[in-house]
């Protein structure tokens, strides 16, 4: 933001943006950091295949950045599915992190504006997201931007790809 000639620049507010090439180094660091904190298996290769597949096909969802001063302070991933029950495209906020430095400011609550704005121009008819049961302040920022738990269990089988 400029001021009148004469006063100093203010900086400028943290704030998410498409990612790039560029950052997918910074967010393995973040996603890295992420799954360490939750007890989360990670694996840096495979993670990094994953993020330039969805950086680089709109079509898989988005990738954001919280760029604050040019450093990458978090990241946001959403993906597109399809859904029977919701009758089209549905989306899941696949991973949210902030770095602790950004926590606190109001940045989650952005983050999920911006994954339902995103969501609502690709033609989304729900978005869903998973929460540690334990995560008190991420189910009440979840509740606050109007997520409702079904009370289902989400379950998980991973596959190995035909050889």
């Amino acid at each position: 933001m400029d001021t009148a000639p004469g006063h100093p620049r203010r900086p400028v507010p943290a704030a998410f943006r498409i990612a790039t090439d560029d950052d997918l180094e910074a967010v393995l660091v973040h996603q890295g950091a992420f799954y360490a904190a939750e007890g989360y298996r990670f694996d840096e290769a495979a993670a990094r295949v994953a993020l330039r597949g969805l950086a680089g096909d709109p079509g898989r969802g988005r990738l954001w950045v919280l760029d604050d001063g040019g450093a990458v302070c978090g990241y946001l991933a959403v993906t597109f599915g399809w859904s029977l029950e919701f009758q089209g495209r549905d989306a899941f906020v696949d991973e949210l992190y902030l770095a602790p430095s950004q926590r606190g400011r109001g940045l989650g609550g952005a983050a999920i504006g911006l994954a339902e704005e995103a969501c609502r121009a690709a033609g989304v008819r729900a978005l869903h997201l998973e929460v540690e049961r334990d995560n008190a302040a991420g189910r009440a920022l979840y509740r606050r931007s109007g997520f409702e738990d079904h009370e289902r269990i989400l379950m998980t089988k991973r596959l190995t790809p035909p050889r």
